[in-house]
């Protein structure tokens, strides 16, 4: 149960405020002035603030910059609750950090709509995405009550493409979001001599070419099909009014693009600094987490060995013989293409 502290020195409009949050299932913690209400905010660490403005002993601005000093409440959402509908205050109080602002005379409706909306924001605020097109999803669901992204694929032209088909290039500008209805695709680079390294898969369900979208920069890379695949179509515009729709959800964005680039780093150190074996251990781990992430055996990775190579960023035959090692050592299994993970512990030691 939620607790909110409200913080209203009109005994009559203190009680029926209580009684309407009350009805909401809220647990309501009341103070009938600033001074009371700061104390309590420190004792009790409530889930959200309602505070009136004019009120004796210290004001609704005084609660708030006081708040603000406290590492433990700062960050907790505050709603002013005033008569006063001077712009003066309404923007002094949001340039001081309020979350929303209420005008007396309200109806309970506006009151539990405000106060949903900032305990949600506060929730996505505080959660923790993987910075993957999972976490993206998530985040999509918990910001807007739906899976907004998956719902904007819905109706959509599906664009189908042959196995190494290309479905956007580096270089180009983007204009369009994807979405992998069914099938694999795989975003890469390569160099002058068309050497190629493999920088992310993608599989059903998963959104792709966003990073440009959002950067409003070029691709960086190219994504190609893996196998026969099947592709929604967004477009930009669309997309775009979802975001702008949602400050959390462009906040979250950034933030899971900032852990992608932390992630990028981190596999250039391995590409640069890891041994043979271990980047070819990583790749057949970091296939098997994509590909099979509920952990069902048998562990099997279906794959042509270059880009199997591409993922591991070394030369085919350095992975042929690789791959070979680790049959002969009971690691793996290969049948029929397949590499067959039998020792996916042992796999693991090599990496950590």
């Amino acid at each position: 149960m939620k607790r909110i502290l409200l913080i209203e020195d009109n005994e009559q409009l203190r009680e029926n405020t209580v009684d309407i949050l009350s009805i909401a299932g809220y647990n309501v913690l009341t103070a009938d002035n600033g001074k009371t209400g700061v104390e309590m905010i420190l004792q009790h660490q409530p889930d959200l603030v309602i505070c009136d403005i004019m009120m004796p002993v210290l004001d609704g601005f005084g609660v708030l910059q006081l708040m603000q000093q406290h590492e433990a409440v700062k960050d907790t959402p505050f709603i002013f609750l005033t008569a006063k509908t001077e712009r003066a205050d309404f923007r002094k109080g949001m340039g001081m950090g309020a979350d929303d602002y209420i005008t007396k005379p309200f109806t309970g409706t506006e009151l539990w709509d405000a106060i949903a909306s900032r305990l949600r924001k506060a929730a996505i605020k505080n959660q923790q995405f993987p910075p993957n097109l999972q976490g993206l999803n998530k985040l999509m669901y918990e910001a807007t009550g739906k899976e907004s992204l998956k719902a904007l694929a819905e109706g959509r032209n599906i664009d189908k493409y042959k196995k190494k088909q290309a479905i956007y290039t580096e270089g180009n500008h983007p204009s369009r979001l994807f979405f992998v209805q069914k099938g694999k695709v795989k975003t890469c680079k390569s160099n002058d001599l068309g050497k190629e390294l493999v920088t992310e898969l993608y599989s059903d369900g998963d959104f792709l070419g966003y990073t440009a979208l959002l950067e409003g920069s070029i691709y960086k890379d190219s994504a190609v099909a893996m196998e026969d695949t099947e592709i929604a179509v967004i477009p930009l515009k669309d997309f775009e009014e979802l975001l702008h729709n949602n400050y959390e959800v462009a906040l979250q964005f950034i933030r899971m693009l900032a852990k992608n680039v932390a992630s990028r780093e981190q596999q250039l150190l391995g590409l640069a600094y890891n041994s043979l074996r271990k980047k070819v251990a990583e790749a057949l781990l970091n296939l098997h987490k994509k590909y099979n992430p509920k952990n069902e055996p048998p562990f099997i990775v279906k794959i042509s060995r270059e880009n199997l190579a591409n993922i591991a960023g070394t030369a085919t035959e350095s992975l042929i013989r690789t791959l070979s090692d680790f049959r002969d050592e009971k690691l793996i299994d290969i049948k029929e293409g397949a590499v067959i993970i039998l020792d996916e512990k042992k796999l693991a030691n090599m990496i950590y």
